[in-house]
């Protein structure tokens, strides 16, 4: 008999995805939703937010929008009780304060690791005990510094190591509920909130000098990873990471 291709169309799933309204969450949600998905975008709030749901609204997908401060354990576990059936987590909430290791304060300290660990943590989690009864699949938006080091990233690398970490061990233990939980480390992407290190030109000539495709991303470099993740054509893949770095790890 033939094999055939697992399907990595979304039809009928449900997805929350996080970090939503404007760069690589809003990508991730619009790779959803054209894979078929119903996607539920949540971020702070504001503007922004409307606008991103608008727009996928506008193209026929099925998007609303939800308002959540990631770092509110309480009302992510509020949010989670009251969302209904959920196939899908894409957790890109995410922040960065770069400094040189000798000078990090404590509130950044506190400010990365709460956006980058404590709330990617507790996310992952009521995101597990919604699947429990039907499985899922849990996507963290992770980094390529959680595979490397960088100059004046202590932090946000120890944030990204610390989120890889927790994918592992999420897996073995989710994995009999038929969850899944992986990574996706893209490379420096070009969004708003990067503007200002692609506005240095020092910076960015070093950039494209690791990156070996010789280019900077963009936001649809990982739109085609998030749907297969998130799909049955990754339905035997849990516990790891997907690289979309422009072979900048490779060496």
């Amino acid at each position: 008999m033939l094999p055939l291709t697992p399907s990595m169309r979304l039809d009928g799933r449900r997805a929350l995805i996080t970090g939503a309204s404007r760069g690589l969450g809003f990508a991730a949600a619009a790779a959803l939703a054209e894979a078929g998905a119903e996607v539920v975008l949540a971020a702070r709030g504001g503007e922004q937010l409307s606008e991103a749901v608008e727009l996928l609204a506008s193209a026929g997908h099925k998007a609303t929008s939800l308002q959540l401060d990631v770092t509110d354990i309480a009302a992510v576990r509020k949010v989670f009780d009251g969302l209904g059936a959920l196939d899908i987590l894409v957790n890109s909430a995410g922040i960065a304060r770069h400094t040189p290791a000798a000078d990090t304060t404590l509130d950044d300290f506190d400010a990365v690791m709460d956006v980058n660990v404590r709330a990617a943590y507790f996310l992952a989690q009521s995101a597990a005990r919604s699947m429990q009864d039907r499985g899922g699949s849990i996507l963290q938006i992770s980094s390529q510094m959680g595979h490397t080091g960088g100059i004046d990233r202590a932090v946000y690398c120890a944030s990204k190591h610390a989120v890889e970490g927790m994918t592992k061990a999420m897996s073995m233990e989710f994995g009999r509920m038929n969850i899944r939980v992986n990574t996706i480390c893209p490379t420096f992407i070009r969004t708003p909130l990067t503007e200002s290190t692609f506005a240095d030109p020092k910076m960015r000539a070093w950039i494209e000098s690791k990156i070996k495709l010789g280019r900077v991303g963009c936001v649809e470099d990982i739109m085609g990873a998030v749907t297969f993740l998130c799909s049955d054509g990754a339905a035997f893949i849990t516990g790891t990471h997907l690289l979309v770095d422009g072979g900048w790890t490779a060496g």
